[in-house]
């Protein structure tokens, strides 16, 4: 028997993480959804147990308080967890993975936004001396991007450059507009429009403006040409050293937000509501990103209203050489979502940290230290586990 514990489980991806682990992990594992807010946690526990997909009577679900600003007694709570699963913030990730470490517990997260990542990478040894992997990243983008940019280089024999491409599209009917509809926080998202995103160039690190854009890209369709946007990610962080064997020398990740989004997403970054300074209002300390944050989320429920009709695509464009002719690959991840489970394209965030941990429980991934995917995750196999998900990848030269 193995414990399965998703920190954040109650959360916009947490519940994603947790309704994956309860469709695919073994009749004897525990799944414990550990919240903050318990009360939430407990009313997700309770309408997952009595899914009927899920048998209803699934005794393998359970809620517990957690508080990750007490390292100590957090760690001490999860003692015996064989894998903790961050869907935490990702200014908390550092703390979780020292709570990892006290817990003795395998260790994912979704991301730490290039600057936390290359902090978490320097908790490589220590997780090697406890014979314990912490995978860094394990989401849709970074994630997914990750194993598709190195599948896509295993085609070449030397690689010059990685662009990593995101963009969906949401045709869905629902039963009223949301001002900015968001599915996961929108404090992270404000952080990628006004923070400036890294860029590995001419085999260096380096920093571009803000929302800063390289032109038209073709997407599928539905969604077609768009101008994505670079923002900063943590593939940028971690792709530069993976690949430096084949030489790379340029990494980028760009992303297609829908135009009146981004419109007013820019909007509310230049009146100050991406800053994380506080500001004295009437006689208490904010934080602007704080309290928008909160707002967004606190939004009312947009109900579909028949089906859903979302469509995202991961993409890896990965230029090289190959028998020393000029090469491009491109490998694509594409989704809409899985119905019968009542989610859309936000299950290429959700289900992969539960993929990659119910790999390591079954040995499909052996390795140990702080890794981001595409070192620590078998592409293949984590490939057949997406398809079982609705997620197809597709590599084509060109």
């Amino acid at each position: 028997m193995k414990t399965f514990v998703v920190l954040g489980g109650a959360g916009a991806m947490g519940r994603i993480t947790v309704r994956d682990l309860a469709e695919f992990a073994p009749p004897a594992d525990r799944i414990i959804i550990a919240d903050y807010n318990l009360a939430k946690a407990k009313e997700m526990a309770r309408s997952l147990k009595l899914d009927s997909r899920l048998g209803g009577n699934d005794k393998r679900i359970e809620a517990i308080f957690a508080d990750v600003t007490k390292p100590k007694e957090c760690a001490k709570k999860l003692k015996g967890a064989f894998i903790i699963i961050n869907c935490v913030q990702y200014q908390f990730n550092l703390r979780i993975m020292e709570i990892a470490l006290l817990a003795g517990a395998h260790y994912i997260d979704l991301g730490g936004l290039f600057h936390m990542t290359r902090k978490q990478l320097k908790l490589n040894a220590r997780f090697k001396k406890k014979n314990l992997l912490a995978i860094l990243g394990m989401g849709a983008a970074p994630g997914i991007t990750n194993l598709l940019a190195w599948k896509a280089s295993e085609r070449l024999d030397r690689v010059n450059r990685v662009d990593i491409l995101v963009a969906g599209t949401d045709k869905t009917n629902y039963d009223r507009q949301q001002v900015l509809p968001v599915s996961y926080s929108l404090k992270t998202i404000l952080e990628e429009f006004s923070k400036p995103p890294a860029v590995f160039k001419n085999g260096r690190f380096g920093f571009l403006k803000p929302t800063s854009a390289d032109g038209p890209h073709q997407f599928p369709q539905p969604i077609g040409q768009r101008t994505p946007m670079f923002t900063l990610h943590s593939e940028v962080a971690t792709l530069p050293i993976s690949l430096k064997p084949k030489g790379v020398r340029e990494v980028a990740f760009r992303i297609a937000f829908d135009p009146v989004f981004t419109e007013r997403v820019r909007l509310l970054c230049d009146l100050g509501f991406s800053q994380e300074k506080p500001v004295q209002l009437q006689g208490v300390k904010v934080a602007p990103i704080d309290v928008v944050n909160r707002l967004a989320m606190n939004q009312a429920a947009a109900k579909p209203m028949g089906p859903l009709k979302q469509f995202e695509v991961l993409r890896a464009v990965v230029k090289g050489t190959k028998n020393g002719h000029k090469t491009t690959i491109t490998a694509d991840c594409r989704t809409e979502g899985i119905p019968e489970w009542g989610l859309g394209t936000d299950v290429d965030t959700g289900c992969p940290p539960s993929i990659a941990a119910l790999m390591i429980a079954s040995g499909e991934i052996q390795t140990t230290g702080a890794r981001p995917p595409e070192t620590a995750v078998p592409a293949d196999l984590f490939f057949k586990h997406l398809e079982l998900r609705k997620m197809r990848v597709s590599v084509s030269i060109g």
